[in-house]
């Protein structure tokens, strides 16, 4: 990914006020996929409602915690504007203060609605591609590694659509 690419898709997410999704999404779902540890990967038997309640406070937390740790690797400190997840609640301020000026208070109900929508389509589309499925662990203790079987998702027009292809 080029670094366009990666600004991209934080402004995308801070649009919905979301952005602490890419850094969970991409280096947290990505490693624990079909584990116990992913709060993005539902299990068998929890249906949505479940799932999201578990998944969207899940992200948010490990989101923090996957920067604090980087940041602390650099010896940077957390509430700063090298954080990525502050990085793009600043653009989500920036933005939806911005409409407010712009159009009023109209805009309030517009935007609750629009984040949680947004939320409750990227939960969904978490949803449906791991439901239920998990790795094996190993004698090692480690998680068998991620293979195409830990995904209900499928490379297709549709699908990809449908579930933004994540």
């Amino acid at each position: 990914r080029t670094k366009v690419e990666t600004w991209l898709a934080k402004i995308v997410l801070a649009v919905p006020a979301y952005g602490h999704f890419w850094i969970e999404h991409n280096r947290g779902h990505h490693r624990d996929v079909a584990t116990p540890e992913d709060p993005a990967s539902a299990r068998m038997g929890e249906n949505i409602y479940q799932f999201a309640w578990r998944e969207i406070p899940g992200a948010f937390h490990r989101a923090w915690h996957i920067e604090r740790e980087r940041l602390g690797r650099k010896g940077v400190p957390l509430f700063g504007l090298q954080n990525e997840i502050l990085q793009s609640y600043l653009i989500t301020f920036v933005l939806q203060v911005s409409l407010l000026v712009a159009f009023g208070w109209i805009m309030v109900p517009f935007l609750l609605v629009h984040n949680f929508f947004s939320w409750w389509v990227l939960t969904s589309a978490n949803y449906i591609e791991h439901y239920g499925l998990l790795r094996s662990k190993q004698a090692d203790g480690k998680y068998e590694r991620c293979q195409p079987h830990h995904s209900w998702n499928a490379n297709h027009i549709y699908s990809n659509l449908l579930l933004f292809h994540l």
